[in-house]
């Protein structure tokens, strides 16, 4: 079964990537506060400016938390599967 993946808005090549190769994907606004779903996921893509979004993202969620600056959806998918 394929992760459940957590990729923020502006990663759209990333998420219709991993959507097209049969990960669940869904789109996360990090500006509006609501982290509570973030425990849900396997893994959280975002952007080097969000980097540090979590704060202290190992007491809220256990996924893995994928900076995708610079990187292919290819390679992002590749970061995913080697850390789940």
């Amino acid at each position: 079964m394929k992760c459940k993946i957590a990729v923020e808005q502006n990663l759209t090549p990333v998420k219709d990537y991993l959507t097209g190769k049969g990960y669940q994907v869904e789109c996360i606004n990090f500006n509006d506060q609501s982290f509570t779903k973030l425990k849900d996921y396997d893994a959280i893509v975002v952007t080097g400016l969000k980097n540090d979004f979590l704060g202290m993202q190992d007491t809220m969620t256990g996924a893995a938390i994928i900076n995708a600056t610079g990187m292919t959806p290819e390679e992002v998918e590749k970061e995913i599967e080697s850390n789940h």
